[in-house]
């Protein structure tokens, strides 16, 4: 035992008994004896001291990406999840995860917008998005897996208080009607009257739908909270869904008798040119459905099981839209007390 060569390969190989009696092969990834030789070593002094002084085997960074990915395959986000980690692994692959430090990791955080494949600026919201990330790897890597002793404190950074986009019903009237795909009109239109994202939208199935009960319904794993969806259906939204009946046995939103796959932007953008919107993105037309709601009196903790929101903090970003409630207190703080009407008996 020690390094060898096997026939077929020009590559070294390391194969040693550990103290506690496991063994261990795996490839060097070189073909120089001398490089070789030193990881034996390496590896060799290291199972030496996890088994006698009872240190944590160690582990390079693209160890725990890879498993912080395969143990959330079936998250929504996974795709930019997957992205965030290959921007890491270019900049940690290779170093021991418990040797990275927390100064290390908040400055490499992406600033150039380039430097990871994107035309627009890097907003603090999406810096952020590699921040948990990372975050949570680490987090895995010292409370679940037990391969660090303690991960990073990693802060969020501050990110600019941003308005809530919402537009007037005449101005979404204009928007349908400038909308000339037929399909993307009827998504639109589907989400004023649900709110539901775009996703869901998009995705809906008939199987998802009970026209008679006035009803449909987001699974769990379609959810971004990953809680179902009850989705109560008034008159406008109804008569959307009647209008996709016969287009497709399977999904409610077609073009062609397919599923829209991707969402046309240079459309819609065109469309709120021709509205006079600026300004306006697809998921502002969830902002624009609960604003509405609120606007009308709907209670926030209703609106919350509504929208399908996680936390109540979510919906109190449209709470500011109707202070009527609070109307009865204003009076609370007059320099002066307000006259009093004369009792007449």
């Amino acid at each position: 035992m020690g390094i060898r060569k096997r026939k077929s390969s020009d590559i070294w190989h390391i194969d040693f008994r550990a103290p506690g009696g496991g063994r261990v092969r795996q490839s060097s990834g070189t073909s120089d004896k001398r490089k070789a030789q030193e990881l034996h070593d390496k590896l060799k002094h290291e199972a030496w001291r996890v088994a006698k002084l009872g240190e944590k085997p160690r582990h390079i960074f693209e160890e725990g990406a890879a498993r912080f990915l395969r143990e959330r395959m079936e998250k929504t986000t996974i795709t930019s999840m997957t992205a965030h980690m290959m921007y890491f692994c270019g900049i940690f692959g290779g170093r021991d995860l418990a040797s990275i430090t927390r100064s290390e990791i908040m400055a490499a955080i992406p600033v150039d917008a380039v430097r990871v494949g994107r035309k627009a600026p890097l907003t603090a919201g999406t810096r952020n998005r590699y921040l948990s990330t990372i975050r949570a790897m680490f987090y895995d890597a010292a409370k679940e897996w037990e391969w660090i002793e303690k991960a990073p404190n990693l802060p969020e950074l501050e990110e600019p208080t941003g308005r809530i986009r919402w537009i007037t019903r005449d101005e979404a009237k204009r928007l349908l009607r400038a909308l000339t795909d037929e399909c993307m009109q009827a998504c639109t239109a589907f989400g004023f009257q649900t709110g539901l994202r775009q996703s869901n939208i998009l995705k809906l199935e008939w199987s998802q739908v009970d026209l008679v009960a006035k009803r449909a319904w987001i699974h769990p794993d379609q959810a971004k909270a990953r809680k179902p969806i009850g989705v109560p259906l008034n008159e406008e939204a109804l008569a959307v869904l009647r209008r996709q009946i016969g287009k497709s046995d399977e999904f409610v939103f077609v073009s062609a008798g397919e599923p829209l796959d991707r969402w046309d932007a240079y459309a819609w953008k065109l469309a709120c040119r021709r509205a006079g919107i600026k300004k306006f993105r697809f998921h502002d037309v969830r902002h624009t459905w609960a604003s509405w709601h609120v606007q009308g009196g709907t209670p926030l903790q209703v609106l919350k099981e509504l929208g399908g929101w996680a936390t109540f903090e979510m919906v109190l970003r449209y709470a500011h839209l109707a202070p009527d409630h609070l109307a009865q207190h204003a009076g609370a703080v007059l320099l002066h007390e307000p006259p009093r009407l004369a009792v007449v008996s």
